[in-house]
């Protein structure tokens, strides 16, 4: 990763105190394309393979969870372009400070009258909202006021691209992690809205015929978090070590304990290599599993969520037992290590990784 000098603790905290991204984060945002990691490079992005992404999404955490993870967030907002009629990607995406923020909450309803759509709702946990150039929301979609329901008879549910001068920021993002990502909510009152602007994410409307576009957007979706709570915790585990050893030079541990420390840490950091290299083994195979059939075997979308949640839960656990051996000084706010954990905390909450199956 380039210029690492860019990404030290005091920014970090600079981050936490504005609650989002600083300019020169920013900067380096746009300059790199980060938000741009699915878009096609004719579009202005750099059109990466989910694999190339993932590196540098777990890159990005490592250095900071926010930064980490509104990168992701707001990439995989973008990679909505594959699914975008051609005149709407053309409009938007050529843009160098493009940002798209999104919600998966179905928090509105959209009533197509002649040829717009009257869109009303309120969406929740829009990572990167306040930076967004754009936002994605997902409504429920009416005719002349009238539901509208697919073949099983259930509401069908469409995605819009809304500017963001046409939408409200709504401050809601009181949580003790992941601050400087400002994923708050937003909503808006009757906006007109035309046809183009409405998209679905199945593989089967993918518009665009990169590879990328036809990965089932469950498991994107989780390969792309679990990457995050991977690069958070090889910082966490760094930290915790830095700490340990710090603490040792001021009051030195007995033989014996530093024997327990370092058999304990090696036993971690090899659990954390293994499930690491299992994880990208799963993403790979899936990978060129899409490339070489143009699909994806409904077994090996199993392995991927699953290496996810395994992913998840191993970090969950190695964070645990390694955590009471920086000592109070993991506790104290202002701390990186303090930062470090409570984003931790905060982000493996996420819905789609608390269970382990």
């Amino acid at each position: 990763m380039k210029n690492p000098d860019l990404f030290h603790h005091e920014l970090a905290s600079k981050a936490e105190n504005l609650g989002h991204l600083p300019g020169e984060w920013l900067e380096k945002i746009y300059n790199e394309k980060w938000f741009k990691l699915f878009v096609p490079k004719d579009l202005g992005g750099l059109g990466c393979t989910l694999p190339e992404a993932l590196k540098i999404e777990e890159k990005l955490a490592k250095l900071d969870g926010s930064l980490g993870w509104t990168v992701t967030l707001c990439a995989g907002a973008a990679w909505f372009v594959g699914f975008m009629e051609e005149s709407l990607r053309n409009d938007i995406f050529p843009d160098t400070k493009l940002c798209l923020a999104g919600s998966g909450f179905v928090g509105g309803k959209a009533n197509l009258v002649g040829n717009k759509y009257s869109i009303s709702g309120s969406w929740t946990y829009a990572s990167g909202a306040l930076h967004a150039t754009h936002l994605t929301a997902n409504c429920e979609i009416f005719e002349e006021g009238n539901a509208v329901l697919d073949k099983k008879g259930e509401q069908v549910v469409k995605a819009f691209l809304l500017d963001r001068n046409d939408v409200e920021i709504l401050d809601g993002w009181n949580y003790m992690g992941m601050i400087a990502t400002g994923s708050h909510a937003f909503s808006c009152e009757n906006l007109e809205a035309p046809i183009n602007r409405c998209f679905e994410i199945l593989p089967e409307k993918a518009l665009l015929t990169d590879s990328v576009y036809q990965y089932p957007f469950l498991q994107f979706a989780e390969v792309t978090l679990a990457a995050n709570i991977l690069g958070i915790s090889l910082h966490m585990k760094e930290l915790i070590e830095q700490s340990f050893w710090r603490r040792h030079e001021y009051r030195e541990y007995d033989k014996k304990h530093l024997k327990y420390f370092r058999k304990l840490l090696s036993k971690q950091e090899e659990k954390l290599k293994e499930v690491r290299h299992e994880f990208y083994h799963q993403v790979n195979a899936s990978w060129d599993e899409l490339e070489k059939n143009g699909v994806i075997s409904d077994s090996r979308l199993e392995k991927v969520s699953r290496i996810s949640r395994k992913l998840t839960q191993k970090c969950r656990a190695i964070n645990s037992k390694l955590y009471p051996f920086a000592g109070l000084e993991a506790a104290k706010t202002h701390t990186e290590l303090n930062r470090v954990w409570r984003d931790f905390n905060t982000v493996s909450q996420h819905a789609l990784l608390i269970f382990p199956f």
